[in-house]
């Protein structure tokens, strides 16, 4: 059983950077493409970035040059550096792995509050 840890969510002003940190335990095979989703109240969850064992990205246009995805495959653990941050990137934040191999994972969110 393949679990998934977030953790470094919490309040920031506006203007201000947090890093969020997920990292995949437990008996993995395959773990291929790792990335950010993001769910607001009242809006259907959406993906914030991605990023294969490979290194390559794929950002929403929304985070593009302020959010920077980066993946450790050695430990299995995903990350995401938020620049810049806007009231409007205000929502729960989960973390998702695919594997080729395995049903995909979704971690239980951490909260992520832009506000003065």
């Amino acid at each position: 059983q393949v679990q998934l840890v977030e953790s470094g969510g919490g309040l920031v002003q506006p203007g201000g950077s947090l890093r969020l940190s997920c990292v995949a335990s437990g008996t993995i095979f395959s773990l291929n493409v790792m990335g950010w989703y993001r769910q607001a109240p009242g809006k259907e969850r959406e993906l914030v970035a991605s990023i294969t064992t490979g290194g390559k990205s794929n950002y929403a246009d929304s985070v593009k040059g302020r959010f920077t995805i980066s993946r450790d495959n050695g430990k299995n653990t995903v990350y995401l550096q938020m620049n810049s941050l806007k009231p409007e990137d205000t929502a729960v934040y989960y973390c998702n792995a695919e594997f080729l191999l395995q049903p995909g994972r979704w971690g239980q969110g951490t909260q992520v509050t832009v506000s003065s």
